[in-house]
């Protein structure tokens, strides 16, 4: 369910990174930012807030991966490239954290396409409008919504990409 732009969102971002910064990150060099729809003003979105999560390494997780369980997030998703941690209220997925390895940060296509979208607002719009027409594809039974608007999200984060001199990449992590 896609839902207007809430200017509440960023402030819940910074609750959300608040908290991993005080149960996991009290000695370590992480970095948290807002990713996603919820992260571009006036983008219509799931209200869900996506947050980007610098990491030292894999054992760098591991090793708050308990805290943070204990603070309410919890281990799962589809993606195999990178750990994801969830964070739901009354079974309603609110939040999803995704942590990169420090080499990997500055080549992460959600954070080039949060940047790109930023800086081009006509691709934002169009953006927006797959959005919403990929809710109304998967309404009427033809595709999944994820499905319907990954191939807006690969010429995005292709563009993206170029313009950064990096070579493209397949969006899809699962």
């Amino acid at each position: 369910m896609l839902v207007s732009y809430d200017p509440e969102w960023p402030k819940q971002f910074e609750a959300f990174a608040a908290e991993i910064h005080a149960v996991a990150v009290a000695d370590a060099d992480w970095l948290i930012e807002h990713i996603g729809s919820t992260a571009i003003p006036g983008m219509r979105a799931k209200p869900i807030i996506d947050l980007a999560v610098r990491i030292v390494d894999r054992s760098d997780f591991d090793a708050r991966r308990a805290a943070l369980e204990a603070a309410g997030w919890r281990l799962g998703s589809a993606v195999r490239t990178h750990p994801v941690m969830i964070r739901e209220s009354d079974g309603v997925r609110i939040a999803i954290a995704h942590f990169f390895v420090e080499e990997e940060w500055d080549a992460v296509h959600q954070r080039i396409l949060r940047d790109w979208l930023l800086e081009h607002p006509e691709d934002a719009d169009r953006y927006s409008h797959a959005k919403c027409d990929a809710v109304a594809a998967q309404a009427r039974g033809r595709t999944t919504y994820n499905a319907a608007k990954s191939p807006i999200i690969q010429e995005l984060v292709d563009r993206a990409r170029a313009s950064r001199g990096l070579p493209p990449v397949r969006i899809s992590d699962k």
